[in-house]
């Protein structure tokens, strides 16, 4: 293929979290543009972590793969420093290298109990869920950015859930979640002071409204027949297949100027109205927008001029 066609090849990528979700479509996205991708988790085809669910990182390196890249499965606990440590001296000892790192480690929504105050909420399971969010990306950093600045040109992506504007002025279900979202966002600022010298960029990133395999078994549906779930909640029309946050990250990657965007908080949707990708669909949805102007003002659902 072409370099136009694979924008990313020879680049070396390591998506911590890639298990399921936006991890998922991001490596598998890194893989289409010709990147050789570590996807770490902890569920594998052997064991599940305390997620509990089917989806196993051997089948997103599979799926890299199939997709053009090189695929190449690490089970890792990113709470375990060792662990992490082993990981990097792994990318290392095979590639030599390390292009693109992105944070997207969580699994913590079963933990959270939404809409509870914090005398009312669980402290051990609130702990859990920040260390999870939060002491991962920390612990993944410390021994990924010594590989990832040997070469300028580095790009780090702290995925989270909504932009530093938007939560900014929204309480996010509760303290523990809330917590955990602005994280990342702080933590691509600290990374953009701490690796601009190296010529490194570091950038925080949400998805909108995430068709993920939980959301989809949460509503009945199907990638196929996502559709139907807007029955019950309408303002699913906006949402998106983990694929686009994915080609996000390739643009970001792909740009020779992406330095522009170092320290800075965006989201898939913003992205595409720049780089000019799309969505598996066509469609492109610029899921933060449609929040702020029609479902937090309670107006009817229509993503109409938004998708």
């Amino acid at each position: 293929m072409s370099t136009q066609e694979q924008p990313l090849a020879g680049k070396v990528a390591l998506v911590a979290g890639a298990t399921r979700g936006a991890g998922r479509g991001i490596a598998a996205q890194l893989g289409a543009a010709g990147a050789t991708v570590y996807a770490t988790g902890r569920s594998t085809r052997e064991r599940r972590s305390e997620y509990n669910r089917p989806e196993t990182i051997e089948e997103t390196a599979e799926l890299v793969t199939s997709a053009g890249g090189t695929g190449i499965a690490v089970p890792v606990d990113h709470l375990v420093p060792e662990q992490v440590e082993a990981l990097v001296a792994q990318i290392d000892a095979e590639q030599g290298r390390l292009d693109i790192v992105v944070n997207d480690i969580f699994g913590g929504d079963f933990l959270a109990d939404w809409n509870k105050p914090v005398w009312e909420h669980s402290l051990d399971d609130g702990l859990h869920l920040l260390r999870l969010a939060i002491d991962t990306h920390l612990i993944t950093s410390r021994f990924a950015f010594p590989l990832l600045i040997r070469r300028p040109g580095g790009l780090v992506v702290e995925i989270t859930d909504g932009t530093a504007a938007y939560n900014a002025e929204n309480y996010r279900l509760n303290v523990y979640y809330d917590l955990a979202k602005i994280a990342p966002i702080r933590l691509a600022r600290s990374w953009a002071h701490e690796l601009a010298d190296h010529g490194a960029t570091a950038v925080a990133l949400t998805p909108g409204w995430l068709r993920s395999e939980l959301m989809l078994d949460q509503f009945g549906v199907t990638e196929e027949t996502w559709r139907d779930a807007c029955a019950a909640q309408p303002h699913f029309v906006i949402s998106e297949t983990p694929h686009f946050v994915g080609r996000a990250v390739v643009a970001l990657a792909a740009d020779p100027e992406r330095a522009r965007w170092n320290g800075e908080s965006t989201s898939s949707g913003a992205l595409a109205q720049i780089y000019g990708f799309t969505d598996l669909d066509g469609s492109a949805p610029d899921a933060w927008r449609y929040l702020v102007e029609v479902q937090d003002p309670g107006r009817p659902a229509d993503a109409a001029g938004y998708r």
